[in-house]
C-alpha cells in the first residue's frame, strides 16, 4: 500500500509540473495574440486597397497580362500550405493540411498535377514522413511572419507561374516546370474561438471589381496609366501576390496563437482534473491503509486477549 501511495504522489507531482508548463504557454500565447491580431488588422487596409488598384487597372485597361489571363487547358497547379513550426496547438496544422488534401483531390479530379510548397515545419514533416515531393519549403517564422519572407515566397510562386506562360525559361534550377494556377491554403482568423481553414486561388487573378452596377452615391474613379497599363500591372501584380501571401501568413499566425492558447487552457484544465483524481485516489488508498493497520492492531489485541483468557 505504501508503494501505491508513493506512485500516486509521484503522478501528482509530475502532473503539477506539466500544469505549470501548459499554464505558462497559455499565458505566452495570450500575450502574443493581441499583437498578432493588430498586425493582421493593420495589414488588411493595404491588402484591400492594393486589390482594388490591381482590379481597377485590369478592368479599365483591357490589357492581357500573364497574371490575369485564364489558361485554356490548365494542367498543373501550385499549392502553398501555411502550417505552424511548432506543435501544442491542437488541431491547427492538421486542419489546414486536411483542407489542402481536399483541394488537391479536387484539382486532381480536374486532371491537374499538383506541385506543393510548404510554410512551417509541421507541413514539411507531414509530407516528408509520407515521402511526398515538395518543391520548396520555408520554416522558422510561423508565429511572427515578416514581409521579407512573404516576398520570397511570392517571388517563387510568381516565377513558377510565369515559366508556364513563357515569360521565363521552361525549367528552373530544381528541374521543375511552370504551373497554370497558384493556390494558397491557410487558416483564417475569425475570433478567439473560431479559426477556419481556407483555400484561395491567387493566380491567375480573378478580376471581379467593375462587373457590378455602382450605387447611386458611388462615384467611379477615372484612371490614367503612365507609362502604360501593362507596365503598371507588371509593377502592381507582384506586390499584390506578395501582400496576399503576407496577409495569409498574418492570419495564420493569429490563428496559431489562438489555437495554442485554447489547447494549453484545455491541457491546464485536464491537469487540474487529473490532480484532483489522483489526490482522491491517494486519499482513499491512505485511508484504506490506515483502516487495514487499525484492523490488524485490533485483531492482534483480540487474539492476545483470547490467548490470555485461555491460559487462565
Amino acid at each position: 500500500m505504501a508503494l501505491s501511495l508513493r506512485e500516486y504522489r509521484a503522478r501528482i507531482k509530475s502532473t503539477e509540473s506539466m500544469k505549470k508548463i501548459t499554464r505558462a504557454m497559455e499565458l505566452i500565447a495570450a500575450s502574443r495574440i493581441i499583437k498578432a491580431q493588430q498586425r493582421a488588422q493593420a495589414a488588411a487596409p493595404y491588402a484591400r486597397e492594393l486589390t482594388r488598384a490591381v482590379s481597377a487597372v485590369a478592368t479599365f485597361s483591357n490589357v492581357d497580362h500573364p497574371l490575369t489571363t485564364e489558361p485554356e487547358d490548365p494542367k498543373r497547379a501550385a499549392v502553398l500550405i501555411v502550417t505552424s513550426d511548432r506543435g501544442l496547438a491542437g488541431a491547427y496544422s492538421s486542419s489546414v493540411i486536411k483542407e489542402a488534401e481536399r483541394l488537391a483531390q479536387k484539382l486532381r479530379a480536374e486532371g491537374k498535377e499538383i506541385e506543393t510548397y510548404i510554410c512551417g515545419r509541421k507541413g514539411e514533416g507531414y509530407f516528408k514522413f509520407r515521402a511526398r515531393p515538395v518543391v520548396q519549403s520555408w520554416t522558422g517564422f510561423s508565429d511572427q511572419p515578416t514581409y521579407d519572407v512573404a516576398r520570397e515566397v511570392g517571388d517563387a510562386l510568381i516565377s513558377a507561374f510565369l515559366r508556364e506562360t513563357g515569360e521565363e525559361p521552361g525549367e528552373d534550377e530544381r528541374g521543375g516546370v511552370g504551373v497554370d494556377e497558384v493556390h494558397v491554403v491557410y487558416t483564417r482568423f475569425k475570433s478567439m474561438l473560431v479559426q477556419e481553414p481556407t483555400a484561395t486561388r491567387l493566380l491567375p487573378l480573378e478580376v471581379i471589381e467593375g462587373t457590378e452596377e455602382p450605387a447611386e452615391d458611388d462615384v467611379l474613379p477615372l484612371y490614367e496609366f503612365e507609362p502604360s497599363a501593362a507596365e503598371v500591372l507588371d509593377g502592381l501584380l507582384p506586390r499584390y501576390v506578395q501582400s496576399r501571401i503576407y496577409f495569409a501568413m498574418l492570419q495564420a499566425a493569429a490563428s496559431e496563437l489562438a489555437a495554442r492558447q485554447k489547447a494549453m487552457k484545455s491541457a491546464t484544465d485536464n491537469a487540474d482534473e487529473m490532480i484532483k483524481k489522483y489526490t482522491r485516489i491517494a486519499n482513499q488508498a491512505r485511508q484504506a491503509g490506515i483502516t487495514q493497520e487499525i484492523s490488524e492492531i485490533v485483531g492482534g489485541v483480540n487474539a492476545l486477549a483470547d490467548a490470555n483468557a485461555g491460559s487462565e
